[in-house]
């Protein structure tokens, strides 16, 4: 894959640019813990950037889905399936992971803001990639304890509904960083701005619990984020999450 696409940001601690999406490696020593898995269509990347890391799949200790949208769960299935890797989530995501139902934006939905920049490129990217295939996970499972999980990065679930009900960013306190899925982005082929923001509204199933779990992510001490879409964002999380508010 593109060298440009992987960055590290601290020790053991690397993001992956995918189709639109990225996703996150945390590693110790010959461990791995995978935080969202891109589209479908990623899949061939997402081994490739473990293959990079220097890590086989098989050195998985476990996949983290900050939410159950097909961009983030897109491989998490076949992770658990071929390779008996656990797929944990926040226990209100698991039946969205399971496809009891689907909150994510839909084709109709989309198509309504076709005429905007950005909306119908990124349409066909998504669709071509995976965007409405059927990704549900057979056995998705709840963190097993509050507080940080034994796992590569002990990353630290915290809840933050809105984009979905069950949606999670995950803070690393050693490293000073916060893994923030779509509750905090810094960028969207869909969006003219650049920089930390909300992702378009389109794409929230609750807007007004959105603008409210960025209070949560002001709270993490972290100067790195490490976003669903967009690049790293070197800066104060608190400030990151506060400009969001502010753009609303």
């Amino acid at each position: 894959m593109r060298e440009d696409a992987i960055v590290q940001v601290a020790a053991g601690v690397h993001l992956v640019h995918g189709s639109d999406t990225n996703w996150v490696v945390l590693s110790d020593g010959d461990a791995v813990t995978l935080v969202d898995t891109g589209y479908p269509g990623d899949r061939e990347r997402v081994l490739a950037s473990l293959r990079a890391l220097g890590h086989p799949p098989e050195a998985l200790t476990a996949v983290l889905i900050t939410h159950a949208h097909n961009d983030h769960l897109g491989s998490a299935e076949y992770l658990s399936r071929a390779f008996g890797v656990p797929v944990h989530l926040h226990e209100a995501e698991v039946p969205h992971a399971r496809r009891e139902f689907l909150h994510q934006v839909s084709v109709g939905q989309v198509m309504r803001r076709a005429w905007r920049p950005g909306v119908l490129p990124w349409a066909v990217r998504a669709l071509r990639a995976g965007g409405t295939a059927d990704v549900r996970v057979t056995e998705p499972r709840p963190f097993p304890a509050p507080g940080a999980l034994d796992l590569p990065g002990r990353p630290v679930p915290v809840h933050t509904p809105g984009h979905t009900a069950g949606h999670c960013v995950f803070h690393l306190p050693e490293a000073g960083v916060v893994i923030s899925g779509d509750a905090l982005v810094s960028g969207h082929p869909t969006s003219r701005v650049r920089g930390p923001q909300l992702l378009p509204a389109m794409f929230d199933a609750e807007r007004g619990r959105s603008l409210a779990a960025l209070r949560r992510i002001e709270g993490l001490a972290a100067d790195v984020l490490l976003p669903g879409h967009g690049p790293v964002h070197h800066g104060p999380v608190r400030a990151a999450a506060e400009r969001a508010r502010e753009l609303g």
